[in-house]
């Protein structure tokens, strides 16, 4: 019983992950407001080395939809703007030479439902994930040659733990829908 335990412990803590994996993902999308969250994917060159921007910089919110990036070093502004620009964010960096401000433009109705059909689709490939771990955990149960009842047991536990994460991997695509769509 020991080893059954691990496996669903193991499965548990796999798919935590997977939901972590997902709430992180989802931070990439943007909403009305502005949020720091959204320059995680960026990286510049720093002393020879591809660095997060947030390694390498302070991030503020000066207003709603606005993201101040002050360096701490001012010699890499320029690195800093290049790499917004080549990003997929479609945002135009402004130097002031202490820092970059980046303005947010005002997301149309089509942009915002465009975003919650990226959001259902990060959303489906969480639970996709989810139900994955699902069938390795379930695999690992039946090579333990288990009693039929015990079996049946850990099958069962196994899917209440997999409707729990899928429930909880549509409230948070729900709860972002909500911040996408409000203005």
């Amino acid at each position: 019983m020991e080893e059954l335990e691990m496996i669903i412990l193991e499965a548990e803590d796999r798919m935590d992950k997977a939901l972590a994996s997902f709430e992180r993902e989802l931070s990439t999308v943007r909403t009305g407001r502005a949020n720091a969250s959204l320059l995680d994917s960026i990286a510049i060159e720093y002393y020879g080395v591809m660095t997060p921007l947030k390694q390498v910089s302070s991030i503020t919110i000066p207003e709603a939809n606005q993201l101040y990036i002050k360096p701490f070093d001012k010699s890499i502004i320029k690195e800093i703007e290049k790499a917004i620009a080549a990003s997929s964010l479609g945002l135009t960096p402004q130097n002031d030479s202490a820092g970059i401000r980046l303005i947010l433009p005002k997301m149309t109705e089509e942009r915002r439902r465009e975003l919650t059909k990226v959001v259902g689709k990060m959303e489906e490939q969480a639970k996709v994930n989810v139900r994955n771990l699902r069938r390795d955990a379930n695999d690992d149960v039946k090579k333990l040659d288990l009693p039929e009842d015990d079996e049946k047991y850990a099958l069962d536990e196994i899917q209440k733990l997999t409707d729990q994460k899928i429930e909880k991997v549509a409230e948070i695509a729900e709860k972002k829908n909500k911040d996408v769509m409000s203005i």
